[in-house]
């Protein structure tokens, strides 16, 4: 009984503990950056079908040795609606922002890009799709390679998103 009642407690600390890294709750904006000089180096994304939506969680990695030039991008699509983007050449992608709309049942998105000194980016590739509909997905940049741009189309059967995500390797221009 005792050790029943120590795993229920470790196991809520590891499920509390969890949910405190997301970066935004079901429903909610979110917006999110890496600290200056770095750009993100996993995505990770958990889909509740009890919200119709996605809470989110980032890392980040060193990636400039001086300082950076960063930009928001504007809206990247309409709620339902199919995207491509990429951050403009020699740059990388630091940050996401994001809000939901309950009626679509979607989010409209933004990237944070950034460009350093002496940066050049090159030998890029696409991934395929890193998730289906409702389930968990956590995606890790490749070693040496750094996040460029992203795709995904929404489903309104499931209410959700699958995504792809480019990666190239940063060169010395």
């Amino acid at each position: 009984m005792q050790r029943a009642v120590v795993f229920l407690l470790l196991t809520a600390l590891l499920a509390n503990g969890q949910e405190l890294r997301w970066e935004n709750s079901y429903d909610q904006p979110l917006n999110f950056q890496c600290p200056p000089g770095q750009s993100i180096s996993y995505v990770k994304s958990q889909h509740e079908n009890k919200y119709e939506d996605r809470v989110w969680e980032f890392g980040c990695k060193d990636t400039f040795s001086s300082g950076s030039d960063c930009f928001l991008s504007p809206y990247v699509n309409d709620f339902d609606q199919q995207f491509t983007y990429e951050c403009p050449p020699n740059h990388i992608m630091s940050g996401m922002s994001s809000y939901h709309s309950d009626k679509h049942e979607d989010r409209r998105w933004q990237f944070y890009c950034c460009r350093g000194n002496r940066v050049c980016t090159g030998q890029c590739e696409w991934t395929t799709y890193v998730n289906w509909f409702d389930e968990l997905f956590h995606w890790t940049v490749p070693n040496q390679h750094f996040l460029t741009g992203v795709e995904s189309y929404h489903e309104n059967k499931y209410e959700d998103r699958r995504w792809k995500y480019q990666y190239c390797a940063k060169l010395q221009c």
